[in-house]
Parts: structure tokens; C-alpha cells; sequence
């Protein structure tokens, strides 16, 4: 899919159908939260170029996949326990949000990591690399 805007979105509805289908209506929101959150570092990290997704049920787990073409390895933002003596509240620090998507996933999947493609021989580079979650996946009664 293209490394816009609208693929977070459209990713949400293809793991809501894709749970509901699998019986896994009682995890989705963290599914769904996973995988958006991936997509979004790859939109971030590749914007306008194409991405990959994969999402699929294997051994009690869901696997959440998404591919793109940047190098780079994903870090989490430091965080800082903080006290209302430290808080600036000024405007800036206020509208300050976004690059906690990966301490998200590490707050809800069992696993997570990243794997860089195999080097493409012709060229001697890595073509990009996969980020990939499992989450906790238990059944749920006919939902």
C-alpha cells in the first residue's frame, strides 16, 4: 500500500476483519493499535513510497508484519519519569505528542523486533527491512 495518511486506517479495517473472521474480536484493539503504529513509523520513515503488510494467526498469536524500504533501525524514545515540579507548560510542550508508537507496541504485544532484509547481491544493499509484533491471541466465543 502507498505510505500515506490513509494507511493506518485501512490497515484498522483489514485487522478488524481479518480478527473478527479468526474469532479474535476480544484482542483487536490491541491488535489493530499494534499494527497502526507500525505503519505509521513506516509512513514516517518512507513517506510516498510503498509499504508492506502482513497480518496472520499462528500458534496462539497474532503476527503483524509491515516492510519499508529505510534502513533505519527503530528505537523507542527515551522516557523520563516526570513530576508536576518539572512540567514547562508552555504551548509547545503541550502540543508535543507522537514518537511513542514503539513504546506503545512494546506495552502491548508479547514481542517485538525488526529484521533487516537479506542484501540484494546485484546491488550490495539491504532493499529495507521488516517490523514485526505478536499479540496475545486467546479465541473468543462467537462475538
Amino acid at each position: 500500500m502507498p505510505a500515506s495518511t490513509a494507511a493506518p486506517g485501512f490497515t484498522r479495517r483489514l485487522m478488524e476483519r481479518s480478527l473478527k473472521k479468526w474469532g479474535y474480536s476480544d484482542i483487536s484493539y490491541d491488535a489493530m493499535l499494534v499494527a497502526t503504529e507500525i505503519v505509521t513509523n513506516a509512513i514516517r520513515a518512507t513517506p510516498g513510497e510503498v509499504i508492506r503488510f502482513v497480518c496472520r494467526w499462528e500458534d496462539g498469536v497474532v503476527y503483524i508484519a509491515v516492510w519499508d524500504s529505510s534502513l533505519g533501525r527503530p528505537a523507542p524514545t527515551a522516557t523520563v519519569d516526570l513530576t508536576l515540579d518539572d512540567l514547562d507548560l508552555a504551548e509547545a510542550d503541550l502540543n508535543a505528542n507522537g514518537h511513542r508508537g514503539l513504546l506503545i507496541i512494546d506495552a502491548l504485544a508479547l514481542e517485538w523486533g525488526y529484521r533487516p532484509d537479506p542484501i540484494d547481491p546485484s546491488t550490495g544493499r539491504s532493499p529495507g527491512k521488516w517490523v514485526w509484533a505478536r499479540v496475545a491471541a486467546t479465541p473468543s466465543e462467537h462475538i
